[in-house]
């Protein structure tokens, strides 16, 4: 069983797909062990306890320096047990000393097609405002695994979704979470939990 660890700062629809589906046993073989959020108003951490699932602050807000707050972070998630750690809509840089702890252990979901609208300031609806200036006809999703970089680590799965010429960004979020987040993600998570994923050559290869 993949104990997994989902972190979010805000509303959790990422999480909640992930929760549904592993309660319709479209995710087999994997359960979510807790939830991580540096927000102590997010919505998420509801969600999560309506579900049963133990839920956490852990903010910077409370440490007197990042490195406490790294370190903290570091030592819950170890003493929690988890083998995955899921970054779903997590707006805090992940530090090197976790990423060298879970290293190939963490995923994170990104509502582009990456290398295109990502990196340093893409996050949220700028993601989309960016594709909508640039004239794009397809957009999309893209998870993968985190390494030092930001949006850099290997993909691991990737889902198209198109782009209207009437789309607001907000409507363009919309269209990407619920066709292909809300899919790939708990996808991923699926095919990790089950032995389908591994990594070769800093590329993430996925059996069917």
């Amino acid at each position: 069983m993949l104990n997994i660890a989902v972190l979010v700062s805000g509303g959790g629809t990422n999480l909640q797909a992930i929760i549904d589906q592993i309660e319709s046993h479209k995710i087999t073989n994997a359960s979510i062990k807790v939830v991580i959020s540096n927000n102590k108003n997010a919505y998420a951490l509801e969600r999560a306890k309506k579900h049963g699932i133990p839920a956490e602050c852990i903010s910077p807000k409370d440490y007197e320096s990042r490195e406490a707050f790294n370190q903290a972070l570091l030592k819950f998630l170890e003493e929690s047990g988890v083998d995955l750690i899921v970054l779903a809509g997590y707006l805090v840089v992940v530090p090197e000393c976790i990423i060298e702890k879970f290293r190939n252990r963490i995923i994170n979901i990104h509502p582009s097609l990456i290398p295109s609208f990502c990196g340093t300031g893409y996050y949220g609806l700028k993601v989309h405002e960016a594709a909508l200036r640039r004239g794009v006809k397809v957009s999309g999703a893209t998870v993968h695994f985190v390494d030092e970089g930001t949006d850099t680590g290997p993909i691991i799965m990737q889902k198209a979704v198109p782009v209207y010429p009437q789309d607001t960004p907000q409507v363009l979020q919309r269209r990407i979470m619920e066709q292909a987040e809300w899919q790939i993600l708990p996808a991923a998570i699926d095919a990790i939990a089950n032995g389908r994923v591994e990594v070769k050559d800093g590329i993430a290869l996925v059996r069917e």
